[in-house]
């Protein structure tokens, strides 16, 4: 004998009961009737990239004057970096960002960032995370009050998936978002005994009484085949596209396979950590070189493998702060303030430019004398990508208090 009460253990998601008709999962079935929606991709470098390596402002002199053994070489020279226009080049491991530069789906703000000035990485992330730089009592996520800005029928449970080991915080809040480490493991759970629990659950639902019930059973175990259907072990990446070895390219790959079944997701998240780099950071080879390799395959693979699907995607980048303009005496960097930011997208995106006004770095432009200067608000960055790619007008309750009117231009 066993329960008639089943737990699908996803996050503590969902109950799964013949008390009642689970209706958000025959809600996902029918979004899963070939409806292509707008989808965010969030991902969050933690612990604060050197935008000043990533984006290297190689044009720039006093750039190479600060940095004696890290800075990144020129273009046209062995490890150097990767030209852009002339003035700003690519960190050598991000190469394979520049066919999507090429072909103007990658726009890059550069010295973006927090009105706020902390150095400290856990409030910085809250702020980002938050929307709400300086303001420690915001109770929800930017994120997430996207999903209450854009309620609407056909929502599923989803909608807003991590994939993560726990919820972010920009997706926290009163509307429904997952967190899940592997997609291949969203079902039924029963031990030993799952195929004779799920058989069995079954056939209950399909010999119910009530129409409606048999119905939404039906779909319900559909939707539940669908997500199993997507085990990554199964998977396979289209038009030559493959990931890197490790979680975030395994994260990278399931976020594909959700946009590609058509399960109604609109937000996804995923972040990678290691880019602290105080000391012994490197220039074109190095700590932060083999972090940006990684980086890059990722976020190249991902927009190979969705392919036309792009142009329903945008693809975020963003992380707390960035580093001191000077290397330090462990040839690392500090925490910093301005940094740079990725946004890839099909034709939905005006790529092949830097966005944004460039402070300089002289010691007298730097802020406090020692830091990339913030002359674009994060904010305005998180905007234009609300406004112009997921069509909401008005952003006032998701970035509450923010007045910035500022329109870079980025999407189309």
């Amino acid at each position: 004998m066993f329960s008639r009460r089943i737990f699908m253990k996803n996050g503590g998601l969902a109950l799964l009961s013949l008390g009642f008709a689970p209706a958000f999962l025959a809600r996902t079935v029918e979004a899963a009737a070939n409806v292509r929606r707008k989808v965010l991709i969030t991902i969050f470098q933690r612990g604060a990239v050197d935008g000043l390596n990533m984006v290297v402002p190689f044009g720039e002199k006093d750039y190479y004057g600060s940095r004696p053994s890290i800075a990144v070489a020129r273009p046209n020279v062995a490890d150097g970096a990767v030209d852009l226009d002339g003035f700003f080049g690519l960190h050598p491991r991000l190469a394979p960002l520049k066919p999507l530069w090429d072909s103007r789906q990658l726009a890059i703000v550069h010295a973006a960032g927090s009105p706020d000035g902390t150095r400290s990485h856990f409030d910085a992330q809250d702020y980002m995370e938050s929307g709400t730089p300086g303001v420690k009592s915001t109770q929800d996520g930017w994120l997430n009050r996207i999903l209450h800005a854009r309620e609407h029928e056909a929502a599923t449970p989803f909608r807003a998936v991590a994939l993560a080991a726990q919820l972010p915080r920009s997706l926290q809040g009163t509307e429904p978002a997952l967190a899940l480490n592997q997609i291949g493991q969203f079902g039924i759970r029963a031990g030993q005994a799952t195929d004779m629990v799920q058989a069995s659950f079954e056939s209950e639902y399909a010999a119910a009484a009530d129409g409606v019930l048999n119905r939404t059973g039906g779909q319900a175990f559909d939707a539940v085949r669908m997500l199993k259907s997507a085990d990554p072990s199964k998977y396979e990446p289209e038009h030559g596209a493959e990931y890197p070895r490790g979680a975030f390219g395994e994260a990278l790959r399931q976020i594909a396979q959700l946009v590609k079944a058509d399960v109604g997701l609109e937000i996804a998240f995923a972040e990678v950590g290691g880019w602290d780099t105080h000391v012994n950071q490197g220039a074109s080879v190095g700590q932060l070189a083999q972090r940006l390799n990684d980086f890059s395959q990722g976020l190249a693979a991902l927009a190979r493998d969705l392919g036309d699907r792009m142009d329903d995607v945008v693809i975020l980048t963003m992380s707390e702060f960035g580093r001191a303009v000077a290397e330090n005496g462990n040839r690392g960097t500090d925490h910093g303030h301005g940094n740079a930011m990725f946004i890839i997208g099909g034709h939905n995106v005006r790529g092949g430019q830097v966005y944004g006004r460039w402070p300089g770095l002289a010691r007298e432009q730097r802020y406090e004398g020692r830091d990339l200067a913030v002359t674009t608000d994060f904010r305005s960055v998180f905007s234009e990508v609300v406004r112009g790619h997921l069509g909401v007008t008005d952003t006032t309750t998701i970035f509450p208090g923010f007045t910035g009117t500022q329109s870079l231009g980025f999407v189309a």
